[in-house]
């Protein structure tokens, strides 16, 4: 059984910082794209960072460019999200997604496997 696990979020002051980790397990995930979105209440999820298989190639939505860090392990399986100066307007669920082939994308729909998603919250 194919599982993403996110861990690593929690409640934090503006300006902090957060690392997320998300453990891929029942497959192995080193020739997959994959990804960060976050969702917020009442907001539709949103892209938030991806990245190659090889860990060459990543993108940032605009609004986390400078200070949020995407990276991965292959030879452990996880997938990691540095956060750093964070927001109030940051706080949302945060989830790992993945693909099963192909480049990294934004769009939701062309991941096939998410985890649970783990609560980032930035008090002001």
């Amino acid at each position: 059984q194919v599982q993403l696990v996110e861990s690593g979020g929690g409640l934090v002051q503006a300006g902090g910082s957060l690392r997320l980790s998300c453990a891929a397990s029942g497959r192995s995930f080193s020739s997959s794209p994959m990804g960060w979105f976050r969702q917020a209440p009442g907001k539709e999820r949103e892209f938030v960072a991806a990245i190659s298989w090889s860990g060459v190639v990543t993108d940032y939505t605009d609004s986390v460019k400078g200070r949020f860090t995407i990276s991965r392990d292959n030879a452990k399986n996880m997938l990691y999200l540095q956060m750093n100066s964070l927001k109030p307007e940051d706080t949302a669920a945060y989830y790992c997604a993945a693909r099963t082939h192909g480049i990294p994308t934004t769009e939701a729909r062309g991941y096939d496997y998410w985890g649970q998603g783990t609560q980032v919250t930035v008090s002001s």
